[in-house]
C-alpha cells in the first residue's frame, strides 16, 4: 500500500509541473499578443498575432518572429541569432532572462505609435 501511495503523489507531482508549464506558456503567450515590450528609451518589440515580431532599437525598425518554447519567449531578429528567455512578470514590469547575460527589463504595454 505505502509504494502505491508514493507513487500516486509522484504522479501528482509530475502531472502538476506538466499542468503549469503547459498553463504558463498560454499565459506567456496571451499576456504577449498584441502587447509591446520596451524600456521606453532605447528599444521595443511588439508581438503580433501569428508570431510576427515588429522591433524597434535606437530609432530603427525591423521584423522578425516569437513564439513560446518550453516555457520560454523566443525571438528570432535577425541578423541576431534567436534567443529564447525566461519571463519574469510582476504586473506590468516584465524580464526577460537569458544566462549569462544581464536580463532586459521593460514594461508591457499596448503599442505605441511611432514615426
Amino acid at each position: 500500500m505505502r509504494i502505491c501511495t508514493t507513487l500516486a503523489v509522484l504522479s501528482l507531482a509530475f502531472g502538476s509541473s506538466a499542468w503549469a508549464a503547459e498553463t504558463w506558456q498560454q499565459e506567456i503567450a496571451s499576456r504577449f499578443t498584441g502587447m509591446e515590450l520596451t524600456d521606453e528609451v532605447h528599444w521595443a518589440y511588439v508581438f503580433d498575432k501569428g508570431g510576427r515580431l515588429n522591433s524597434f532599437s535606437m530609432g530603427k525598425a525591423s521584423t522578425g518572429s516569437w513564439k513560446v518554447d518550453r516555457n520560454e519567449l523566443c525571438l528570432d531578429r535577425p541578423p541576431d541569432e534567436p534567443h529564447c528567455y525566461e519571463v519574469w512578470v510582476s504586473g506590468q514590469n516584465v524580464q526577460l532572462r537569458r544566462e549569462p547575460d544581464l536580463p532586459d527589463e521593460g514594461i508591457l504595454q499596448k503599442p505605441q505609435k511611432r514615426q
